[in-house]
């Protein structure tokens, strides 16, 4: 066991983080301290690579990478500003298409630089929504305001291919597939906003997932989410995705996380690497430990552009929207 800290920590890593979160009305205070180290296990050994091809795979990655450019040629998106309002619209109206139920939970948040009221919404699309157990499909559509890591422009343009053009997208292509499936429970999508409405380290994450759990919480809806899963830069070309470790700890996650990695393995995605990782601060953290959802977070922390000018449709692949999107069109199939 190592407990020091990674001797060259990938982005939002080998910093420590508070994060406070009051859940009104039930005089609940719920803070979170995330600190990222990797404490031992063979997570750092070299990823496989599968052999398949966008041929080998029944979910059409190049289709989902034409909706991540599409994402991105409206340019940057970060919650209340023009760009935002474009995606919501191009959002609706293609949920809508493929025969979802599109809501908006609405709230303001605070702006971090002036203080100012900022209209914000999450997006939660329904599919069959009948029934009463269900699960959900997380993904954030907002964009970092600037790309605050660039070491040239960090006052510059961030259109977020990958965070998280890349979950958006493959949830755009799912939907396509979603009347086909049989699946045991009712199953939602959650664009969550404001995940990183910050303009410097110091400012609150997580705005939308923490809104969306505490409304679980104070006005429950008349259905229960039995699992979740947050996808978050999952359209890496050089894709490895590790156990994240919140998602390993959590007794009640553990089955979800045992079965998808499982699943990923019977199918050949060997990208889906079954050991741990990084202990990663993100939306699954308020969706667990204040609405109490068993959820994981499905995340490609190795990212070398990471919040910067870089993080262009160039960095992405169709393959690997293929890869994530196969194995959770087969997990809805199976999951119990």
């Amino acid at each position: 066991m190592n407990d020091d800290p990674l001797q060259s920590p990938p982005p939002r890593a080998g910093r420590a983080v508070w994060l406070a979160a009051a859940v009104a009305g039930a005089g609940l205070l719920v803070v979170y301290f995330v600190f990222f180290y990797d404490k031992g296990g063979d997570g750092n050994a070299e990823a496989a690579v599968s052999q398949l091809t966008l041929a080998d795979i029944p979910f059409d990655g190049t289709r989902a990478y034409d909706y991540l450019k599409k994402l991105c040629e409206i340019g940057p998106r970060p919650s209340g500003s023009p760009g935002m309002a474009a995606q919501q619209k191009l959002l609706e109206e293609h949920f809508r298409k493929q025969g979802a139920h599109v809501a908006y939970q609405r709230f303001r948040g605070r702006h971090p630089r002036d203080g100012s009221a900022v209209e914000m919404a999450n997006m939660l699309i329904h599919w069959h929504p009948e029934s009463k157990q269900r699960v959900l499909l997380a993904a954030h559509y907002d964009t970092l305001p600037f790309p605050l890591k660039d070491p040239h422009n960090p006052g510059g343009r961030f259109v977020g291919a990958n965070d998280n053009a890349s979950g958006v997208a493959l949830l755009m292509e799912l939907g396509s597939e979603i009347g086909k499936l049989k699946c045991a429970y009712g199953i939602d999508f959650l664009m969550i906003d404001a995940e990183e409405f910050i303009f410097t380290q110091r400012d609150e994450h997580f705005l939308g997932s923490q809104h969306f759990a505490r409304e679980y919480v104070r006005n429950p809806p008349p259905y229960r989410y039995r699992w979740a899963v947050l996808l978050d830069m999952i359209g890496d070309r050089d894709l490895q995705i590790y156990h994240e470790r919140n998602s390993a700890w959590w007794k009640d996650s553990q089955p979800l996380l045992h079965e998808i990695w499982g699943i990923a393995a019977r199918l050949g995605v060997r990208e889906f690497i079954p050991r741990r990782k990084y202990e990663i601060l993100d939306d699954h953290i308020p969706l667990h430990e204040i609405a109490k959802i068993p959820i994981i977070d499905i995340i490609d922390y190795d990212y070398a552009v990471w919040h910067t000018e870089d993080d262009t449709p160039e960095q992405c692949s169709a393959l690997s929207l293929a890869k994530v999107g196969w194995v959770m069109k087969e997990w809805l199939q199976t999951v119990k």
